[in-house]
């Protein structure tokens, strides 16, 4: 992982080696998963919906009861660390070294990862995910936390069994997103993706192909759907901060096409990046 890293690491914002940065054995976040974290795009140097991301890192911290360094101070760490050009800012958020009191001697990492090879289309299994909210409401809703075993266990089977990776649907057979993506698709030329009330993550890239569906005069439908909405429709993407906008060419055993709505749907996406960048 360090070798993908581009430039220095900033711990609680000192500049450190990548292959001399750590967390203790005895931070929450490495013992329990407690902690909180953000993944961003550097688009040349400049880091797309920087404030809304570090919004979402705030209200995370709350869930978890975590103090975070000031606002300011995150965007600093951040800007200082984009400078590395294109590429995957992280910032992760640990717990703290009492269970008790989180927060408490906690770490602040930042830093630029270099995007990883990216494929033009993408195959999904479909999976039940048991431990998805799925509509239900606890300490943790809404956070984006450390504790993402069972999404990485997702993709790991789906991969075992020929896919890219996996769409996961609730026990209720409602369609919710994947491991580390929104799902989108299409029927008769408009855009449905499931809704923020299934308790899925409210994803910056989401929200933003929402706003470049609307400006190129998509029609958007967001509710909860059974997998058979999915399954028959005419397009499907997937929509991430790595991947952008991107087309799904199978859900399980049905075959999709790229279709032309996506590829305006990406094409809108790309713009919006670019104007925000101005």
């Amino acid at each position: 992982m360090t070798s993908r890293t581009i430039g220095n690491v900033l711990m609680n914002g000192a500049s450190t080696d990548p292959l001399s940065a750590s967390v203790s054995i005895f931070d929450v976040g490495f013992q329990r998963g407690y902690g909180c974290f953000e993944a961003m795009r550097s688009y040349e140097g400049h880091v797309f919906r920087l404030d809304a991301h570090l919004a979402r890192l705030e209200r995370s911290a709350d869930h978890l009861r975590i103090q975070l360094v000031s606002r300011d101070l995150l965007s600093e760490w951040c800007t200082e660390v984009a400078t590395g050009g294109d590429g995957v800012l992280r910032v992760y958020v640990t717990g703290g070294m009492d269970a008790s009191a989180p927060g408490i001697d906690n770490l602040t990492a930042v830093y630029l990862e270099a995007l990883p090879d990216i494929s033009t289309t993408v195959r999904l299994d479909l999976l039940e995910a048991p431990w998805h909210a799925d509509g239900r409401v606890s300490e943790l809703t809404g956070a984006k936390t450390l504790s993402y075993g069972p999404n990485l266990a997702a993709t790991i089977e789906a991969k075992s069994k020929g896919f890219d990776d996996a769409v996961l649907f609730g026990s209720s057979g409602t369609v919710l997103e994947g491991p580390t993506f929104s799902i989108g698709w299409v029927v008769d030329g408009a855009v449905c993706t499931p809704g923020l009330d299934s308790q899925i993550l409210a994803s910056i890239t989401r929200e933003a192909t929402i706003e470049a569906a609307e400006e190129i005069g998509l029609t958007v439908s967001i509710d909860r759907y059974p997998i058979k909405a999915l399954l028959e429709a005419d397009e499907v993407f997937l929509m991430s901060t790595v991947r952008e906008v991107m087309p799904v060419t199978a859900v399980g055993s049905v075959e999709f096409l790229p279709g032309p709505v996506t590829v305006k749907l990406h094409s809108a996406f790309q713009r919006l990046v670019a104007r925000d960048a101005v």
